[in-house]
């Protein structure tokens, strides 16, 4: 087990599952107290690193595309403070953190998790009921109603509808961007019965974003939906989730694995180690594990 405590959160690895909690400290912004505790599944993972600073330095996590509802809404576009799989690590507490990338980074290497993309959520999203408020709006969901109601600051032709209120199976995607430089962001919610072709000002199926610090919990809002509707890569198929191989294509394992993709697996080992990516020990521990399955 390997874990890592900064004073904007903490960090624990057991062999399948990185901990994410948020810290109490006041820097810690509004969107990662509001997620609150994640759970990421190794096979989430796409990588690891820790880069090294003057004063501090960064952890960071690497998810496979399509693994996180919340970053699928926010494709790339969370600022570093609202990022939760960043964490700011003193500069004595560097080998703490090494310490962690190492162990993520061999079961990685272990369990031979694939890096690409997937074709299904391995992550939940945000816990149900959740509110967010920012901007012009609301935004309330509860598993079956998508609630958006107006404040003062709304335009009048908006908000005299009311509430504009939603079921997921109205919804076919979700857009949520942040305010940048002097143009406004927003969060919509794109239905078939209606084209989204007004401004988000004045538009009932969006919420209008100013750039405040609040503003990303929208994006928390947008991924709960997100989570609840098909997959976007599902249709077309990634290959990283297909079923297990007909008999004829190898022999398998002992343990119901395929004896090929084992063999295949020592050789990547070898190559690994052969080019200086692993080192002897590490190489000697990988190669004892696959034995075993053998």
């Amino acid at each position: 087990m390997a874990e890592i405590i900064q004073k904007d959160g903490t960090w624990l690895f057991d062999g399948d599952t990185v901990r994410i909690v948020p810290g109490n400290d006041k820097g810690v912004s509004p969107l990662r107290a509001a997620l609150g505790e994640i759970a990421v599944p190794l096979e989430a993972l796409a990588g690891i690193s820790f880069e090294s600073g003057r004063k501090s330095g960064r952890l960071r996590l690497r998810l496979r595309d399509g693994a996180d509802p919340l970053l699928q809404i926010a494709a790339g576009r969370l600022g570093e403070s609202s990022d939760p799989y960043r964490l700011t690590v003193e500069r004595d507490r560097s080998g703490v953190a090494e310490y962690l990338v190492d162990e993520v980074r061999n079961a990685l290497l272990l369990d031979g998790v694939e890096s690409g993309p997937v074709d299904r959520y391995l992550l939940p999203g945000p816990a149900l009921p959740i509110t967010a408020s920012a901007g012009d709006g609301t935004v309330t969901f509860d598993g079956e109603r998508i609630r958006l109601e107006w404040n003062w600051k709304t335009e009048e032709s908006k908000s005299s509808g009311g509430p504009t209120i939603l079921a997921p199976a109205d919804v076919e995607s979700v857009e949520w961007q942040p305010s940048a430089g002097l143009d406004n962001g927003y969060m919509r919610f794109r239905v078939a019965r209606a084209p989204a072709s007004a401004r988000p000002k004045y538009d009932p199926y969006a919420v209008e974003l100013w750039g405040f610090r609040k503003d990303p919990l929208m994006a928390l809002a947008g991924a709960a939906v997100v989570a609840r509707l098909p997959h976007p890569y599902a249709s077309a198929g990634t290959g990283t989730e297909a079923g297990p191989e007909p008999e004829t294509a190898g022999t398998a394992a002992p343990g119901g694995e395929d004896h090929d993709a084992l063999l295949r697996r020592l050789r990547e080992l070898g190559e690994l180690h052969q080019a200086g990516i692993l080192t002897a020990e590490e190489f000697a521990t990988a190669k004892q594990a696959v034995l075993k399955r053998l």
